[in-house]
């Protein structure tokens, strides 16, 4: 009996690890954006540019449980990392 190619190479993968978020949930970015305020009462707290297609979004809400998302410029946006006891540091005097 011949076992495809294909099969024995996957048979030759490590297996991955499960992740707390082992699906990451996309939406268009207006709806997630809907989502974040009305059904989770987040607001928008900072922003970075991760590369001129991606901006890294944090959402907090008012327990400090916190959302990262990556919005595209596809217009799309995923969540890709979430937490709580979320707290801001406050910059250090250079002195």
């Amino acid at each position: 009996m011949r076992i495809p190619l294909a099969i024995l190479m996957m048979l030759g993968q490590p297996a991955l690890a499960a992740s707390p978020i082992a699906e990451v949930l996309c939406e268009p970015s207006p709806r997630m954006a809907h989502r974040m305020t009305s059904r989770f009462g987040a607001s928008l707290a900072s922003t970075g540019l991760r590369n001129p297609e991606e901006v890294v979004e944090l959402w907090l809400d008012d327990r400090g449980d916190w959302t990262m998302i990556i919005a595209y410029a596809s217009g799309t946006s995923c969540i890709v990392a979430m937490g709580e006891g979320w707290s801001d540091l406050s910059p250090r005097d250079p002195a």
